[in-house]
């Protein structure tokens, strides 16, 4: 599969400063960004809500940074490198148009703000994101389904 922005040369530094232009046009009453763990993370305060974007970051020791994709050759140090920079400045494109094109949803009329950003709201008791603490329900919820019930079923109607 195609990674979005699989070839840019925009920085990680400039993706992350778009975005923080980005909300700020929009009204952003704070903006924080950082990373840990292999992870990084956005968050603003926007249309008085707290929003946080996850953006998983790939690691350095992964077959597709570490051997070349033809022949599966190691690759040296620097290589290794350069292709892992590569990854992590399409995944903060990639971020950077999702939350665009959320913006621009709302502006056109084409969704609410809290509907096109409901996954990303943190619960200010929990420190979660709506996301977070429902995933795990709705797991539990399509795996009790019984057969007649499972999505299929649900998409095509009564078959009656």
């Amino acid at each position: 599969m195609r990674r979005y922005a699989a070839q840019t040369y925009v920085s990680v530094e400039k993706s992350r400063a778009e975005i923080e232009s980005l909300v700020m046009r929009r009204g952003a009453r704070s903006f924080h960004s950082g990373w840990a763990d292999g992870q990084a993370a956005v968050g603003f305060v926007l249309c008085d809500r707290i929003l946080k974007f996850k953006l998983p970051l790939p690691s350095r020791d992964e077959k597709e940074f570490t051997h070349t994709p033809g022949r599966k050759k190691r690759r040296d140090d620097r290589s290794i490198q350069v292709a892992w920079e590569q990854a992590c400045r399409s995944r903060w494109r990639a971020l950077l148009l999702a939350i665009k094109a959320k913006l621009e949803a709302v502006d056109a009329g084409i969704s609410v703000f809290d509907d096109e950003f409901l996954a990303f709201i943190v619960d200010p008791s929990t420190g979660e994101t709506i996301g977070d603490s429902i995933k795990s329900q709705i797991e539990l919820t399509y795996q009790a389904l019984p057969a007649d019930r499972k999505p299929i079923a649900l998409l095509t109607g009564p078959t009656n």
